[in-house]
């Protein structure tokens, strides 16, 4: 079933108002069990260094293989996400990663805890395959930034929650039992997903405007176009410059998270000489903007769309206010007082979230929801090399506490990401994978 609004393809939304909701409340929720998993073992670490008998260049190498899985994986959970569905495949992958993370309360080696950290990295990108697929199922467009932007929250919310909650549980009942409890959760969280996730929804996704609903059953079938098998779908899709575009800006955004995620923390205490209480009793009102970004960035753009404007362009366009407000990071590298540094770090972690949310859905409004999923492993692989490439190049950077350089190469990081951005739109209207391309013909 196919249609057009405002010139461009859209897809029908089969889920029913408080439908939606309840899986987006459950993706909330497995967002912040996601997070909460991945960062138990960076709270411990010193515990369970002690614990094991492990250098500090063994647990940076337990780091990296979850790391390498974790880019790895992304790949693979878009293409799974597409051929399971996202009911059976996001309690797959919570399966998975929920019992790689109770394996890793019973390890007894640094080479145990890295398998069961490498298997946690393996299951966790599947969370953000699947809801990319949700929301592009499930949410009309004025409504999939806002979506995408609540359920992305999680995240926010589970970094914030992680330290006194496995800090808590590893001090009443062992560092062990921390890995215990929190794998447990996600257990426990498949059993609303099961009985939540309508049954056979999301098989079959097919394009159609809000505004042709009325159309005969005939029309309807004679615009359905027929599904590629998932092998062709994905030799296209590795060739499709609009998919590399988006991997690309994602690949020069994300550094910037990264950064102010694990080296914000250790700049206020080895550059600014701030005290580990002042670091714990204030560093968290950077990611408090963080949140508001993620939830504003999709309120924006869906106020746009909401208006009259080309879901698409509306997504670019909030991303270029992010894009020039988030260089005025730079200015931190002039030693700003503490309540001024602290303004300035909220307003670019508000503005990469705004940026990233939007990337995000503007790739669920470009490309039809049967292979969305695959594009954005794609997209969500390059975040993650990114990730990893920048922390090479910040810890070159910040050798010996000189942190200023590593502002200012943030700094110009979002700019670049959005030209980008603005490329793969160019390159969709000529992509016969995207709805605009397949539109356009």
């Amino acid at each position: 079933m196919g249609g057009v609004v405002d010139g461009q393809a859209v897809e029908r939304v089969s889920g029913s108002g408080k439908t939606r909701w309840v899986l987006l409340g459950l993706l909330f929720f497995s967002t912040v069990i996601n997070y909460l998993d991945r960062q138990a073992l960076s709270i411990l670490a010193t515990t369970i260094q002690a614990d094991l008998d492990m250098s500090d260049i063994e647990y940076a190498r337990v780091v990296q293989v979850f790391l390498f899985a974790y880019a790895a994986a992304y790949v693979m959970a878009g293409r799974i996400t597409d051929w399971l569905g996202a009911r059976v495949a996001l309690l797959l992958f919570v399966g998975w990663w929920s019992l790689a993370n109770i394996a890793t309360g019973f390890v007894r080696s640094a080479v145990e805890l890295g398998a069961a950290r490498f298997a946690l990295g393996l299951g966790e990108p599947g969370n953000y395959t699947v809801g990319t697929k949700v929301v592009s199922e499930q949410f009309p467009p004025r409504q999939r930034g806002l979506a995408l932007g609540l359920y992305t929250a999680g995240a926010m919310i589970g970094a914030t929650l992680a330290p006194p909650l496995i800090g808590g549980i590893a001090i009443a009942y062992g560092w062990r039992a921390a890995f215990w409890i929190t794998g447990l959760a996600g257990l426990v969280w498949m059993i609303g997903w099961w009985w939540a996730y309508p049954r056979g929804a999301g098989k079959q996704s097919t394009a159609v405007a809000a505004s042709a609903s009325d159309a005969s059953p005939a029309d309807e079938a004679a615009a359905a176009p027929t599904p590629p098998s998932m092998k062709g779908v994905w030799g296209r899709l590795a060739r499709d410059r609009t998919v590399w575009a988006l991997v690309a800006s994602r690949a020069v955004a994300d550094p910037v998270w990264y950064f102010y995620l694990f080296w914000f923390p250790k700049y206020l205490g080895d550059a600014r000489g701030m005290s580990l209480m002042s670091v714990a009793s204030l560093a968290w009102i950077v990611y408090v903007a963080a949140d508001i970004g993620s939830v504003g960035g999709g309120l924006i753009s869906g106020g746009l769309v909401k208006r009259g404007m080309d879901p698409v362009q509306a997504r670019l366009r909030t991303m270029i206010g992010a894009a020039c407000l988030a260089p005025v990071g730079i200015f931190v590298a002039l030693h700003p007082p503490i309540p001024v540094l602290l303004g300035l770090a909220c307003l670019v972690t508000f503005a990469h979230l705004t940026y990233q949310i939007n990337l995000t859905t503007m790739t669920v409004d470009l490309f039809p929801s049967r292979y969305i999923a695959s594009v954005a492993g794609l997209v969500g692989c390059g975040s993650a090399l990114g990730g990893m490439v920048s922390a090479q190049v910040v810890g070159h950077l910040v050798a010996g506490g000189n942190f200023d350089r590593a502002f200012v190469l943030m700094a110009v990081l979002h700019p670049i990401a959005v030209v980008l951005a603005w490329i793969a739109l160019r390159q969709a209207r000529r992509s016969p994978m995207t709805l605009v391309g397949q539109q356009a013909a």
